[in-house]
């Protein structure tokens, strides 16, 4: 990647402003997952080694400008605090005389989280003021928010237009890994494409068909192709509309010697009742009945297509992941992937990442993103707000 990074500026005793993802869950006080927040520590530990005041920026949830209790980001520096071994103090607010008073007092090494940027609308409407408030705190503005770099928000495009702007580690390892599917991926390459909508994968089927080897397709995605073939998927999550366009990669892949697709034979099904659940031929599919995992012929078939692949990419889960048992399939990829040897392995997406963490492969794989939006943008070949907003080297 060719821009400049906090490797090539002087960072002691600087005042930082390190826009991180910490959008994370709580159950109580308890956090759900703190992936993010692990993957933001080399950043933070080599700022602190450095000398650098660090002002930490993020958003939870989706307030819609409004200050949302559960939302703040005060157990959110709770739980930093406790990873890093060091007190990170919350302030309640993001701008203003109390930010400004808070983020002067810092001493190098120091850390401190500002409140839920997304409590003021201006952040998602870009405000040019809000984005000018915020890099009136700094001297240099550090990207590592990779989550939200395909967001054309003011803490993500707007700052870095007042101070000096450089990535963080996190976005080089991100964009390094992803980079490494869509611009020159060691081949043989294999994806494979889950979640709910063939619309929202479109375009990423269309960026790296060209470059693909084989693609392996599960989730609601697969059901849509399945209708394509004329199979009678019950009453199976599918996008009809979308029909046409799923022959159309159908028939790319049929014309093509060098690219495999390869869609479910068997399928986890159940009724509406959900008291029927069993694994079936994708032409034995009962009326009413829906398709909510892939099955184990289909495991099968997934593991011997990827077994020769060099690099490998997984965005989507292959089914209903969030009930047992229709978790079923994205686990068994996620050991699939975990056991290659001599692979590299790029994962992204928020269920996929969890499949992979509830799988304990974490870390057996190349790469699991932070980013979900911001992943699929990359993998389409898109280029990300976040990362134009900052200079080249």
């Amino acid at each position: 990647m060719n821009k400049k990074s906090i490797r090539d500026i002087e960072l002691y005793g600087k005042k930082i402003f390190l826009r991180v993802d910490y959008n994370v869950q709580f159950s109580g006080d308890r956090i759900l997952d703190d992936h993010r927040l692990r993957e933001s520590i080399p950043t933070i530990q080599y700022l602190r080694d450095k000398g650098a005041r660090i002002i930490l920026c993020s958003h939870r949830g989706r307030p819609a400008g409004q200050i949302v209790e559960e939302l703040r980001n005060d157990l959110v520096a709770k739980h930093l605090s406790s990873l890093l071994g060091t007190v990170v103090k919350a302030c309640p607010v993001s701008i203003g005389p109390q930010a400004q008073d808070d983020t002067d007092a810092l001493e190098p090494g120091e850390l401190l989280l500002l409140e839920n940027v997304r409590f003021h609308a201006e952040e998602e409407d870009n405000d040019d003021v809000f984005a000018q408030q915020l890099a009136s705190l700094a001297d240099i503005y550090v990207s590592d928010a990779f989550g939200t770099a395909h967001r054309a928000h003011a803490s993500v495009v707007g700052v870095p237009k007042y101070i000096p702007g450089v990535t963080g580690l996190l976005l080089e390892r991100e964009v390094e890994y992803l980079t490494k599917v869509t611009d020159d991926p060691q081949k043989p390459l294999g994806l494979v494409l889950g979640g709910a909508k063939v619309s929202e994968k479109l375009s990423i089927l269309s960026f790296l068909s060209d470059r693909a080897d084989v693609i392996c397709v599960g989730g609601g995605i697969a059901n849509t192709f399945l209708a394509a073939q004329g199979i009678d998927i019950g009453g199976s999550l599918a996008e009809h509309d979308r029909i046409d366009d799923a022959f159309l990669i159908m028939r790319k892949a049929a014309e093509r010697d060098d690219l495999k697709l390869v869609l479910p034979r068997d399928v986890v099904i159940s009724d509406p009742s959900g008291e029927i659940i069993e694994a079936v031929s994708v032409n034995r599919i009962p009326p009413e009945f829906r398709i909510l995992d892939i099955g184990p012929e289909t495991i099968d078939d997934f593991r011997a297509a990827l077994a020769p692949m060099s690099t490998i990419a997984w965005n989507g889960p292959m089914g209903f992941f969030e009930r047992e048992p229709f978790d079923v399939g994205s686990l068994a990829v996620a050991k699939i992937l975990a056991d290659l040897q001599n692979v590299t392995t790029v994962v992204g997406g928020g269920e996929t990442a969890a499949a992979i963490n509830r799988a304990g492969v974490l870390e057996d794989i190349s790469h699991c993103s932070t980013g979900g939006g911001a992943s699929l943008q990359l993998l389409e070949g898109r280029i990300l707000p976040g990362l134009e907003a900052l200079p080249d080297k």
